[in-house]
């Protein structure tokens, strides 16, 4: 659930760090159709017998399919600013992909609130710092610097 707050508030979020997010399984079925819609069927990905030869052992997830997954993590731990009517991606200051994400592994986000600027009247610009970490592993498999907006009553 994201968290609401009021404009008058909103130098009291930054630097917000929100509760991690509920664990996502990542499965075979979804990294093929990953594959599928973007037309990237290397053998790393979709091909388990020939991935148990490669370092891994196994099939991995799409670096793109792990940063994709930030759109659905970002439902939990978003902040909101109340009158909120519309929300855009604006894209990223920093993406690094640090760790393979193993077919089945379970991954979740941290996320914290590094800036809200109005940039126009009613126009929040939002920049998050998040990592998504592989249960049991200490590298994370991404960090990113996110932008959003939000457009506000």
């Amino acid at each position: 659930m994201p968290t609401m707050i009021k404009r008058e508030n909103i130098a009291d979020y930054i630097g917000f760090q929100a509760e991690p997010t509920p664990w996502h399984q990542v499965e075979q079925s979804q990294i093929d159709q990953f594959a599928d819609c973007t037309l990237d069927h290397q053998f790393i990905h979709i091909d388990p017998e020939k991935a148990k030869a490669t370092p891994f052992g196994t099939t991995i997830a799409h670096g793109f399919l792990t940063l994709s997954m930030l759109s659905h993590f970002a439902e939990s731990y978003s902040v909101v600013i109340e009158g909120c009517y519309m929300g855009i991606n604006s894209g990223f200051d920093k993406v690094r992909f640090l760790a393979p994400v193993k077919v089945n592994s379970r991954i979740r986000a941290l996320a914290k609130v590094v800036a809200i600027d109005e940039t126009k009247p009613g126009q929040f610009r939002i920049k998050t710092e998040v990592s998504v970490e592989i249960e049991g592993e200490e590298t994370p498999a991404l960090i990113a610097e996110w932008i959003g907006i939000q457009m506000v009553k």
